[in-house]
């Protein structure tokens, strides 16, 4: 392998195949990193941080960075009729988000408000079909091998 030192990028690289985070250029890879990063990690832990009473009505729909010495906005799409219960937690939320990254990384919360249902965290329901289904379309197949291993498999999987 031969290593260049013509490239664009600060460190030296093996030619060859490489992490893609390398190939992106530093200015990019410089605003993922820091505002896809705080979005993200509000998304997974958002539960957390408000708690389960508002995880139902609320959720954070973007995040919009400042400045680098003062706090961000943050965008949350609140179901109507909730607007209230998220208005007074909005200290309590900018608090624990900061306490969270451990700096303040939220100056503002801005509310959004919407009706329905949540589109980001709705369970999807299981597939409900009864056996009698599977059986039915299991009998059709002319095989009898696949048939017999299918019907084994489907009587595992009924018991879970």
């Amino acid at each position: 392998m031969k290593f260049k030192s013509n490239t664009k990028q600060r460190s030296k690289a093996i030619q060859g195949l490489r992490s893609f985070k390398y190939t992106l250029p530093t200015k990019v890879r410089r605003i993922i990193e820091k505002k896809g990063h705080i979005y993200s990690k509000t998304l997974d832990n958002w539960r957390f941080i408000v708690g389960d009473e508002l995880f139902k009505v609320c959720f954070p729909k973007s995040f919009k960075s400042s400045n680098k010495l003062s706090g961000g906005t943050l965008n949350i799409m609140v179901k109507r009729g909730h607007e209230v219960d998220t208005e007074y937690s909005k200290k309590i939320i900018i608090d624990k988000i900061n306490k969270f990254f451990g700096y303040k990384v939220i100056e503002k919360i801005k509310l959004i408000t919407f009706e329905g249902d949540q589109p980001k965290f709705i369970k999807k329901k299981k597939n409900t079909k009864k056996k009698n289904d599977y059986l039915e379309q299991i009998s059709v197949i002319k095989n009898d091998k696949i048939k017999n291993s299918l019907t084994e498999l489907s009587k595992y999987f009924n018991k879970k």
